[in-house]
């Protein structure tokens, strides 16, 4: 799940959001916005067990994915567009 707060200026918070152990154990959200860099962003595990981490971004389109343990890829179903090259958000 995305959550989106428009910040002052030209700024959006958003906030990245896993639910729990689905999948198990440590994951990161990784995207243009990082580089493509696992761990750079790592996902905090919250007191619902739900998994979150919060970046704040500029206007533009970002191309992200979920890193889980193992290697697991995943995809978020709530972003703008979900294709062949992962989920898309629009800022």
């Amino acid at each position: 799940m995305i959550k989106r707060n428009k910040l002052f200026g030209n700024q959006t918070r958003v906030t990245f959001c896993l639910p729990r152990d689905a999948p198990p154990g440590p994951a990161s959200v990784v995207g243009c916005f990082n580089g493509w860099e696992p761990g750079r962003h790592e996902m905090m595990t919250r007191r619902d067990g739900t998994r979150t981490v919060t970046v704040k971004l500029p206007p533009g389109d970002y191309r992200f994915r979920y890193l889980a343990t193992g290697g697991v890829w995943l995809d978020d179903e709530s972003a703008d567009q979900v294709d062949d090259r992962g989920s898309l958000l629009r800022i």
